[in-house]
């Protein structure tokens, strides 16, 4: 049952989600979400029945002690209001849990149902797969809709996918079919460095929604954690000479392959956002999406290429010989 007591009007709200699991590689996506759930204190309003979509031995409730009283905290989504202040003042919708065990489209219509009680102008999905990308250069954000106009208003690619979708993929179906515009957007995490956190990947996904919605995010920590992350792969990666090799490999590909995004609207975006910003002062076990649709490279879902194991350290495979990166991803 939907419960919408003592939510206030909100103000052109947007819905923006993120699901734990296949969709979150590094937990890049659902971290974004957190963060801005955190940096504008969050109110939870509302949270789905566990019992209806979770399958509990495979996300496991888990037991706390409040003021001495054990208590259990059942895996499940969980949606928060947040406004946005300055000169357009606007609300945020935040829908944060684990993608279901099942029931995906009962799943989906309990959200539709929230989105159309608070009158949500806009549906936006974070998610993050894994892909042939150095860590090197910036993290590839792409930004799909099923919706024709939507995608020559906004900026972005207009869906082609086919193969394996998640809760992400799912849920922007449903919203096309309900007639509530709908986006998503995918960042590219380094799949030879995929365990979480992945502070660049959040970073590079908040700053493509900022674009999207028009709105000024706080980053608070996350440029200097991102800066940190990418030197402390840079140390890893420079102590095997194979993987070294790997990345110059993939920043070659990828440097030619992006050699027009260099100039013209990516430079007059960053432009955009750094007087934007003057101006305005002050997971779940299993593997995750990859761009072909799939899941993790081989070897156990989410191991990273840099970590040591047992057996010796892995070696990752050889980039495709187009050189391509990411162009297709799981909901694309």
């Amino acid at each position: 049952m939907i419960e919408l007591e003592g939510v206030p009007e909100l103000i052109d709200p947007v819905m923006v989600a993120a699901f734990e699991g296949w969709n979150d590689a590094g937990d890049a996506a659902s971290t974004a979400v957190a963060h801005l759930d955190r940096e504008w204190k969050g109110e939870v309003f509302a949270a789905l029945d566990a019992e209806d979509y979770y399958d509990f031995q495979v996300n496991r409730p888990t037991v706390f002690i409040d003021n001495g009283v054990r208590k259990i905290m059942w895996p499940t989504t969980r949606l928060s209001v947040v406004r946005v202040g300055g000169d357009k003042p606007r609300d945020l919708v935040l829908v944060r849990g684990i993608e279901p065990s099942m029931r995906w489209r009962s799943f989906c219509n309990e959200l539709l149902g929230f989105a159309h009680e608070l009158g949500v102008e806009l549906v936006v999905i974070l998610g993050a797969l894994l892909g042939d990308t150095p860590h090197t250069r910036p993290v590839p954000i792409s930004g799909t809709t099923s919706d024709p106009d939507l995608a020559r208003r906004m900026d972005l690619e207009e869906t082609k996918y086919e193969g394996p979708t998640g809760i992400v993929g799912v849920l922007q179906e449903a919203c096309t079919h309900a007639g509530v515009p709908a986006v998503s957007l995918w960042a590219a995490v380094p799949h030879y460095v995929s365990q979480p956190p992945n502070p660049k990947a959040t970073l590079a996904l908040l700053n493509r929604l900022e674009d999207l919605i028009d709105v000024r995010i706080p980053l608070g920590e996350l440029p200097e954690d991102a800066r940190a992350w990418q030197v402390g792969v840079d140390q890893l990666a420079a102590e095997d000479s194979e993987v070294a090799e790997y990345v110059q490999t993939l920043e070659e590909a990828r440097d030619t392959a992006e050699l027009p995004e260099a100039s013209g609207e990516a430079i007059a975006r960053e432009f955009e956002r750094y007087l934007r910003r003057r101006d305005g002062g002050g997971g779940p076990s299993g593997g995750h999406a990859t761009a072909d649709g799939g899941d993790a490279p081989p070897g156990p879902p989410g191991t990273s290429y840099l970590r040591d194991n047992p057996g010796g350290r892995n070696r990752p495979p050889k980039p495709p010989a187009s050189g391509g990166d990411d162009e297709d991803s799981p909901e694309n």
